[in-house]
């Protein structure tokens, strides 16, 4: 037989979702939402039609992922697939920016600029415009579907639509010139993918941001769960003090009986406004993503009522401790100024400065030698012995470069390339490589037969101002002498 407390947790797993509809809210930390939200949409939509002149022989879209020839531009910042480095090196500075400011002020990034959070953030305040606020639209979901609502619910479904399309098209834009995609894309000839992934995309975002919404934060995402490895008693986070609030009682029972009840008045505005609809005077919970809307509701509640403000407060337990017995707590520097935070910090620092270092430094000019290995060398009528190898003379600016091959720690030997023809007594060809581009070429070297087998290196130097060079070291094959 089952007892009270399972049954009640059984209904509770099986319980019809309740729709979350947060009541409008004004304050500092609302702004702040506006703010990013405002900045991060802005960045998403427009960049694609950011332009940066490259020159001719180049892409002038700021941000592109060219996949057709393997480059990924990003402003002045060209990275081929063969420096995929420095995109695992920004994937590492991400994670362990994460985890920074986790430790440091909580999910903050959940709060403000996940983009689930700024998604549904936008859609609800496409309800609050079609339905109005909280009380209309609690109104509305309990009506029965009349001409009216199904009229609200199909122009506000609309909204949802055209802010999904936009959002999947905005996406594929990274991908291609934006203007010729969009070109194409109306007129039905861009390419099968293009509107495959628009339409996944437009799908996705009407569902997870239209109604799925909390339970995205709650029972999908893999964050709420590994944060807490993250936080300890010296993380800000979303505090409700209860040791100040309790026990709750209205205005009129606090005013009568003064020494008996805390601040909090049990108006529930703090959960009226929260996002996903929980009560953050029940203690640290799943669902809190550190938005702060509930500080704004409590502060402006706390005016009111002229009781001070931060009854609901971004606050460390140990703080929160310290205020309690009526210590000082500490200064906002010195709780984020700490062990842990400035490990985080040095190691994504580092990892920052190495990048930049690394970009900084590389070489624009690259060679790749392949020897053949069927056969590998041939006896020539002239008594020498003949190698082929494979360059790749690899050019990483954005316009054709005079490249010379030259031969190194091969005493007396010549080579010749398919590209210029052969020269007997040449150790030196200048090649022209397109601009952007890996250019292929056979070259042959040949040498008496007293040179032996012996490692040798081919430079490649770049005929410009620059002067770069690049060296690779290969074999010369011969015959074992008898």
């Amino acid at each position: 037989m089952n007892s009270p407390d399972a049954s009640t947790v059984t209904e509770a797993l099986y319980e019809k979702r309740k729709a979350v509809h947060p009541q409008r809210i004004d304050g500092p930390f609302r702004r702040f939402k506006w703010l990013v939200m405002l900045v991060t949409l802005g960045i998403y939509y427009g960049t694609p039609w950011i332009r940066w002149d490259r020159g001719p022989y180049a892409p002038d879209q700021a941000v592109l992922v060219d996949l057709a020839n393997r480059r990924f531009y990003m402003f002045g910042i060209e990275i081929w697939p063969h420096e995929f480095y420095f995109v695992a090196g920004l994937l590492i500075m991400a994670g362990i920016g994460l985890f920074l400011v986790t430790s440091a002020v909580g999910r903050a990034w959940c709060g403000y600029a996940c983009p689930q959070t700024v998604w549904t953030d936008l859609f609800q305040h496409v309800d609050r415009f079609v339905d109005g606020d909280r009380n209309k639209r609690m109104r509305l979901d309990k009506a029965p579907w009349a001409a009216g609502k199904i009229a609200r619910r199909s122009f506000k479904w609309l909204i949802y639509l055209v802010i999904a399309f936009w959002t999947g098209g905005a996406w594929i834009m990274y991908f291609a010139d934006a203007p010729t995609l969009t070109v194409d894309f109306w007129t039905g000839q861009a390419l099968p993918i293009a509107y495959i992934t628009v339409a996944i995309l437009t799908l996705t975002t009407f569902v997870l941001g239209g109604f799925m919404r909390e339970q995205v934060c709650i029972y999908m995402c893999p964050w709420p769960r590994i944060q807490s490895a993250m936080l300890d008693e010296k993380s800000l986070i979303v505090t409700y003090k209860d040791w100040r609030g309790e026990p709750r009682g209205s205005v009129k029972k606090a005013r009568r009986d003064p020494g008996h009840f805390g601040d909090c008045i049990d108006c529930n505005q703090c959960v009226a406004v929260c996002p996903t609809g929980i009560d953050i005077r029940e203690g640290a919970q799943i669902g809190c993503i550190t938005c702060a809307l509930c500080i704004d509701a409590c502060d402006r509640v706390m005016g009111e009522v002229g009781r001070p403000r931060g009854l609901i407060d971004y606050a460390t337990l140990e703080d929160c401790e310290h205020e309690a017995a009526g210590e000082e707590p500490k200064t906002v520097w010195k709780t984020l100024l700490r062990p842990r935070t400035l490990i985080y910090f040095t190691v994504w620092g580092g990892i920052g400065l190495a990048l930049l270092f690394a970009l900084g430094t590389r070489n624009h000019t690259e060679l790749t030698v392949s020897p053949d290995r069927n056969p590998p060398y041939m006896l020539m009528s002239d008594g020498s012995v003949r190698n082929a190898y494979t360059l790749k003379l690899r050019n990483m600016e954005s316009r054709p470069r005079d490249m010379e091959i030259a031969l190194e720690d091969l005493p007396e030997a010549v080579m010749w390339t398919d590209a210029i023809g052969r020269n007997d007594a040449a150790r030196t060809q200048t090649v022209m490589v397109p601009a952007d581009a890996t250019r292929t070429v056979r070259a042959y070297v040949t040498a008496a037969p007293e040179a032996g087998s012996q490692k040798f290196s081919f430079r490649l130097t770049s005929l410009d101002e620059q002067r770069e060079q690049d060296r690779t070291e290969t074999l010369f094959s011969a015959p074992v002498g008898e």
